[in-house]
């Protein structure tokens, strides 16, 4: 039974109260848009799995209406009302879009029979239920081309759900997407995939009860699909800014963006429409320089010249602007404006950094002494929903100077839980310190009983007074948030706290995704799994021979590293394994002699090596402790 949640503190409702009278909640611009064209909404609005798994359910915000709860910052509530507002809109004739099945958007281009979709959402059935939504109202137009903006899963992951694979192998369907895309798209969901699924989970508020007092949102949209990521690889790279394409009588005209939003990304000009497709790097909110889940840290000094050249190319003609998430802009005056203060706060973010940081400021140091231009935080588009001013200053502090603030004091610190341990002593013990703690909670500084109390906690996970006050503190940081992230984070803290760790709920490194690693990237992708000081005395080598692209590589393991090369060999392999390309990503689920021959994969030479090899083979764990050690 989950533990009840308690309600906001007196310091948070004034603190709620007092934004209401510093932000402009009057101007409802952004409520007409986005509710201007609708078509039809899906109603219900679940989505579910062959045997009634529920994987998407837009109905369960419906609370999220009227006046601002004491438990939720009115700002994000304002942008969580909006996000909620669900069905198949028209953005212009001939260019529609399906919002509120996912946390992404999906848009339908119409050409001379059927239809170029930008961007498919996360999971295969949510996919299918957005193209089936449009379908009822627009006919049954067949996908001539699918188009994805940009490598983050939530843009790729629900194709299937437009399209088959056959149908793409037998050139009834294009896949275009920016080059660099497949490199990206399944490093970034392999790699480090176990870690960013698990804090994605935090993220967007995965194990949070839909209510005033859980899950109201994440600021880009409301949270993730559980569904079947697929994956079917482009069949067009695009790679030149200009580059043009005609599709079934659909023109779109390219604009590369990389190292914006994602490392591989593009915007799309529509001419015949006046209309640009921004894809993630014009949204309605301040969006991350480094996701709370983990990622490359991007570039927001690119971002802001990528937005200046999408107004120079495009500015004179556009007359409406529609992104992979949120709801479009129209008329060319407020498309150059708030594509125009999209730039103006990555620019003036990157900037300030760099300034202060060479007055001798740490990132912490940044964020707190920032402060942005009226104009800017007045424009609810810069409000930090899904990204933060806090996190993107430390982010691009980190780029340029790395973790290490130039303290010797941190250069070489103790291990959080040596850290807490020493920490908990020196102020009198841990009922001293959760004592202490309470008269600071009740103060409202509940970003320092966080501090003190994450020590007791990390000294001593099973002392109940700090871990029920902590939690508490985590509830009302995540009640007063204005980023959605922040507050899912806090509140999935404070679940995990009281009611124990939920795991990981929505995974990206589905069989699809694996399916597309070239084989380097799989053999990378097995090395990062070695258990190093478990493979120290391990000397082996492995070839692996595709057969149908006529490659050869040698792999081996010795000092704990598993190494591979290509080049001419001498000598035979301990053990060789001789497949196809399209076989080679079973070797990542497993060298079991059952899954080898399952893949159609041939053993010769000594097969107690593929034995050894997996077992210091280290997979992760997708439910490691994030609030406690």
């Amino acid at each position: 039974m989950a533990t009840t949640p308690k309600p906001a503190t007196d310091i948070i409702k004034a603190q709620q109260r007092a934004l209401l009278d510093s932000l402009p909640f009057s101007d409802e611009r952004d409520f007409e848009d986005a509710t201007r064209g609708l078509v039809a909404r899906r109603e219900p609005n679940a989505v579910t799995a062959d045997d009634g798994t529920v994987l998407w359910d837009n109905d369960t915000y419906d609370f999220v209406d009227g006046d601002a709860p004491d438990t939720v910052n009115p700002s994000l509530w304002r942008q969580s009302r909006l996000n909620a507002v669900q069905g198949l809109f028209e953005v212009v004739p001939g260019i529609y879009q399906v919002r509120g099945v996912d946390l992404s958007n999906t848009s339908f281009i119409e050409g001379d029979e059927g239809i170029v979709v930008i961007d498919t959402l996360l999971s295969a059935e949510t996919g299918a239920a957005a193209l089936a939504l449009y379908r009822e109202h627009r006919g049954d137009r067949p996908v001539k081309a699918v188009v994805y903006t940009h490598s983050h899963a939530d843009h790729f992951g629900g194709v299937k759900g437009f399209v088959s694979q056959d149908e793409v192998d037998a050139g009834a369907v294009r896949i275009f997407a920016p080059e660099g895309f497949i490199e990206h798209a399944v490093s970034e969901n392999v790699y480090a995939g176990t870690a960013m699924n698990r804090r994605a989970g935090y993220m967007y508020g995965a194990a949070l009860a839909r209510g005033p007092q859980g899950g109201v949102g994440a600021g880009l949209g409301q949270t993730l699909s559980i569904g079947t990521v697929s994956l079917i690889a482009p069949t067009d790279l695009i790679s030149t800014t200009g580059h043009e394409e005609v599709v079934d009588g659909v023109r779109m005209v390219f604009q590369m963006a990389p190292g914006t939003e994602a490392p591989a990304e593009m915007l799309i000009w529509l001419p015949d429409h006046k209309a640009l497709c921004a894809a993630e790097d014009v949204t309605h909110t301040l969006h991350n320089l480094l996701t709370l889940r983990g990622a490359v840290v991007r570039d927001p000094h690119a971002w802001a010249h990528y937005l200046t050249e999408a107004i120079d190319l495009f500015g004179s003609d556009v007359e409406v602007v529609f992104a992979s998430h949120h709801w479009p802009t129209w008329g060319k005056e407020r498309v150059i404006e708030l594509i125009s203060q999209q730039r103006d706060i990555y620019a003036y973010l990157h900037d300030q950094t760099l300034r202060l940081l060479n007055k001798g400021l740490t990132g912490p140091e940044i964020a707190e002494e920032i402060q942005l231009p009226p104009a800017l935080h007045n424009a609810w588009n810069t409000h930090g929903y899904y990204g933060s001013v806090s996190h993107n200053v430390k982010a691009i502090y980190q780029r340029y100077l790395g973790w290490f603030d130039g303290n010797p004091a941190h250069l070489w610190e103790h291990t959080p839980v040596e850290k807490a341990t020493r920490y908990v002593e020196f102020m009198g013990g841990a009922d001293a310190v959760v004592e202490k703690a309470r008269a600071s909670f009740d103060e409202g500084d509940y970003r320092w009983v966080a501090e003190v109390l994450n020590h007791v906690v990390f000294a001593d996970e099973n002392h109940a007074a700090a871990r029920e006050l902590l939690a508490d503190t985590y509830e009302q940081l995540g009640y007063g948030s204005e980023n959605g992230t922040w507050r899912d984070f806090y509140l999935s803290g404070a679940t995990e706290l009281r009611d124990g760790q939920f795991g990981t709920p929505t995974e990206t490194t589905a069989p699809d995704v694996i399916g597309q690693l070239s084989p380097s990237m799989l053999f990378d992708a097995i090395a990062i799994q070695i258990d190093g000081p478990k493979a120290w005395d391990e000397n082996l080598s492995i070839d692996v021979v595709l057969s149908d692209v006529d490659e050869r590589y040698r792999l081996r393991l010795a000092n704990g590293v598993l190494t591979y090369s290509s080049a001419p060999q001498q000598g035979d392999a301990d053990v060789t394994l001789t497949g196809t390309r399209r076989a080679l990503p079973a070797l990542a689920a497993g060298l079991t002699p059952d899954a080898l021959a399952n893949a159609k994969i041939e053993v010769s030479g000594d097969a107690s090596v593929l034995a050894r090899l997996g077992a210091v083979l280290d997979p992760g764990d997708k439910n490691f402790a994030i609030v406690t050690p």
